[in-house]
């Protein structure tokens, strides 16, 4: 062992090495050596302090930015979020395979099953792939989304606390890039088209943005209604949710007011203890009923002429537009090319995150707007559900629909067995911010971004934590009261 002056010693020996070797680097115009102790901390606080840099990747996120979207390098990579992420990804590994740290029973669980169905099919697609190389960064950063967002979380929420930190830490730095939206929103007199851009450069869109928002809201109302809540932090949280109302509606986007009130309905609905078998028959006889009367319902549709406004009730009303509104007509022509891309390639589909640039030649004449691109620069399928179609084919979209019920059955029994009121608040708020994405990801789809992925998981890794962690804990507190 080092006694005090050996350490001393060898402090100061390696500061001036340390020195030296900046001073070196500087001179050779190699700046970059200045983040070298940033770099040594992220990988000090990987290996000794896992549960804080997850926490701190968090709290990055929202106002992570996007190197393409800056054109720096035009890459789509998220900084600081995605290298850290990557460091995680690697420690992770590196844990698994010496059989460390993360508890065995997260990846017996039925969910946890789901997502390596659903990341195994990726990576045969990323194979068979038409673009190997672009599948091959796709798959890699859902990897270290899920392994992060979801393994890592999963775990450090055996600690309670954490969970409540995790809502916070997201949700503070999202107050503040509302409040910066707004602000520069204020300067255009609010208008609808700027709307679609005054969230730069956090999010690339209103869309992306208007879907994290919907996520927040059922999380934030329920760490309102919980009990001995430092007054601080609660009148701060409220002022938070007139931000966070604020910006939802300035956001313009149709499709987050949507699954907002589609998961008011179903918290209604699991309020009243209707049970989850009689929601999916219902769902799914009124998908047959779209299904067979499709051609009816579009005639009706087409009648509708109102375009997206300014005005907040005929933006509202411009959401059934079919026949005129450029955006849903965008929408609907990604959506014709997906199933055409789906019925040429239906078992292994083009590979993942290649949509964008292989769909062009699927475009029918009769289908293009006047917004439409062939350049590979116009997003996605938007839809969660039909993009997997057409890059994996339809075991990729048949792993998307298992996590949402397999996600729904462990939230419905979760909910309907707990007595603890903390615990079902947070079981009901994690699960309906949930669902607001599953329902939004009908017409978008924003997994592989940070902003997205990062509550997503998140929630899904709450609602297994609870499950495996503390509804036991529950249990065991009622059987010791009872036989007490």
């Amino acid at each position: 062992m080092l006694n005090d002056l050996q350490k001393k010693r060898w402090l100061m020996i390696g500061g001036g090495l340390f020195v030296l070797l900046q001073t070196v680097c500087i001179a050779l115009e190699f700046y970059y050596i200045a983040l070298l102790p940033l770099v040594l901390l992220v990988i000090a606080g990987a290996i000794f302090k896992l549960d804080w840099l997850i926490l701190f990747i968090i709290a990055c996120t929202p106002v992570s930015l996007n190197l393409e979207q800056l054109d720096l390098g035009g890459i789509g990579f998220y900084l600081p979020t995605e290298p850290l992420l990557f460091g995680v990804l690697v420690v992770f590994v590196m844990k698994l395979l010496y059989g460390k740290s993360i508890d065995k029973r997260i990846f017996k669980h039925p969910i946890s099953i789901v997502v390596y169905g659903f990341l195994a099919w990726m990576l045969v697609t990323t194979i068979t792939s038409e673009m190997p190389l672009v599948s091959l960064k796709y798959f890699i950063s859902r990897a270290w989304f899920i392994a992060g967002f979801y393994f890592i979380l999963t775990h450090i929420f055996q600690n309670r606390k954490h969970i409540d930190r995790s809502f916070l830490l997201y949700l503070f730095p999202l107050f503040a890039v509302i409040c910066y939206t707004v602000i520069r929103h204020a300067g255009f007199g609010f208008e609808k088209d700027a709307g679609h851009w005054v969230m730069e450069p956090f999010y690339k869109d209103h869309t992306s943005y208007g879907a994290v928002l919907a996520m927040y809201l059922p999380v934030l109302v329920g760490l309102l209604l919980k009990r001995n809540v430092n007054p601080l932090l609660k009148a701060f949280l409220i002022i938070g949710l007139v931000i966070l109302v604020v910006g939802i509606i300035l956001s313009y986007t149709r499709a987050a007011w949507v699954s907002i009130a589609a998961v008011i309905g179903l918290g209604i609905l699991m309020l009243l203890r209707i049970q989850l078998k009689h929601l999916v028959f219902v769902a799914l006889a009124g998908i047959g009923f779209l299904w067979f009367a499709q051609d009816e319902l579009v005639q009706m549709l087409e009648k509708n002429k109102q375009d997206s406004s300014d005005d907040l009730a005929e933006h509202v009303e411009s959401i059934s537009n079919v026949s005129s509104d450029a955006s849903n007509l965008e929408r609907l022509n990604r959506w014709n090319c997906a199933m055409a891309m789906f019925e040429e390639r239906p078992v292994f589909g083009w590979g993942p995150g290649t949509y964008q640039f292989v769909y062009a030649p699927f475009q029918r004449s009769q289908d293009i707007t006047i917004i439409s691109t062939n350049n590979a620069d116009g997003g996605n399928a938007h839809s969660e559900y039909l993009g997997p179609l057409a890059e994996q084919g339809v075991l990729g979209s048949l792993a998307f629909f298992a996590l949402l019920f397999v996600v729904s059955q462990v939230a419905f029994k979760l909910f309907f067995r707990l007595k603890d009121r903390e615990l079902k608040i947070l079981v009901l708020s994690s699960y309906l911010g949930l669902m607001t994405y599953f329902i939004h990801a009908v017409l978008n789809n924003y997994l592989d971004t940070d902003k997205v992925s990062a509550p997503f998981w998140g929630f899904i890794a709450v609602l297994v934590a609870v499950d495996l962690f503390h509804a036991p804990e529950e249990t065991e507190k009622q059987l010791s009261e009872s036989g007490s």
